[in-house]
């Protein structure tokens, strides 16, 4: 039997089959599921999903509503350019395609934030059509199965990983061949302590064979991350907290934030210079820690009661909101955290 079969008839018996998105061909919904699976467990996509479609049921949907408010049904998710990238890309179709969703691949991979991979699997699942693809829990079973050694970030692995993609993909069963890939890498072929016993395809593992299924992939080499600090003002006023909207792009582009200042900048006269605020009394909360993946921030919130604001307080990317009002708009999840820890 070859290995796309045993894949295939694999997934059939055991793979996953009550996934939300696996409901529909509707390639706009296969695209979101697609787009938020990126470096995100399945089980923290679905309510973010479910909640999302139901909010912007279509292209038209997505293409007309506001950014701020795709950001705050992304908000938590993480990586916030998928969702920038959602919302032009939904005004591309719009403007280039009628507001249908294309269906040739070239055309597909020219939206913003749609690779390779994620196109494929668009073509798979939503028109039948027979593309390869290539997310990390696939690369993981490609490269353990032929023996591809090295990390799949590097061209040359890359490359023999796209190659031997295309090469054993078969010519029918694609959707169960396609979903059994990704359900084989996410439940038995895991990184670590894999369930090799059970795997459809172990007889001819090469990894497994030569006991080698801990080497490969290899993992990205490690290089020590850079730390910054920042500290975040949480200024209130009346039962309100002023928030800034981060520019885009950047580090949560677009989302809405506390204040930020340096460490050794001083309080008193940054909040009366930038926001026309008075501090009645300031309160050290504890560090929050927060990785991203090219470095760590630790941020160090200053909780400061404002007496008196000047006009110009509020203005520009910046409101005045209520704290429970706070938590319903675009944040991120430190931020968030912070938010919810306040008590009046």
């Amino acid at each position: 039997m070859s290995f796309g079969r045993r894949i295939s008839e694999w997934q059939s018996k055991h793979g996953r089959h009550a996934l939300p998105w696996q409901r529909s061909r509707d390639a706009y919904r296969i695209w979101i599921s697609e787009i938020m699976l990126q470096q995100t467990q399945v089980s923290t996509v679905i309510p973010y999903y479910e909640r999302f479609v139901a909010r912007f049921p279509d292209v038209a949907a997505l293409a007309t509503a506001a950014l701020d408010d795709v950001l705050a049904h992304w908000s938590g998710l993480g990586y916030y350019s998928r969702a920038r990238n959602l919302h032009r890309a939904a005004q591309v179709v719009r403007e280039r395609h009628g507001g249908s969703f294309p269906k040739r691949f070239d055309e597909v991979t020219a939206l913003p934030g749609i690779g390779r991979s994620t196109a494929g699997a668009i073509m798979v699942f939503a028109y039948g059509a027979r593309y390869p693809i290539l997310d990390g829990n696939v690369k993981r079973v490609l490269a353990r199965v032929f023996g591809i050694a090295g990390y799949p970030g590097d061209k040359a692995v890359a490359d023999a990983l796209w190659s031997t993609a295309e090469r054993v993909m078969p010519v029918e069963a694609l959707q169960a061949y396609t979903q059994g890939l990704m359900d084989l890498g996410a439940t038995l072929c895991v990184r670590k302590r894999p369930l090799c016993a059970l795997c459809p395809v172990s007889a001819s593992c090469m990894a497994h064979r030569e006991r080698r299924v801990h080497e490969i992939p290899a993992p990205r080499p490690r290089a020590a991350l850079p730390h910054r600090n920042t500290v975040m003002l949480i200024l209130e006023h009346r039962g309100r907290v002023l928030l800034e909207k981060r520019p885009a792009p950047g580090i949560w582009g677009g989302l809405w934030c506390f204040p930020e200042i340096s460490g050794d900048a001083d309080i008193a006269l940054q909040c009366t210079q930038r926001f026309g605020a008075c501090i009645a009394g300031a309160e050290r909360l504890p560090d929050v820690e927060h990785g991203f993946t090219h470095f760590t921030l630790t941020i160090s919130p200053q909780r400061l009661r404002v007496r008196a604001l000047t006009p110009a307080a509020a203005e520009g990317d910046r409101q005045w909101l209520d704290i429970e009002d706070a938590k319903s708009v675009a944040l991120p999840a430190p931020v968030r955290r912070i938010l919810q820890g306040l008590t009046v």
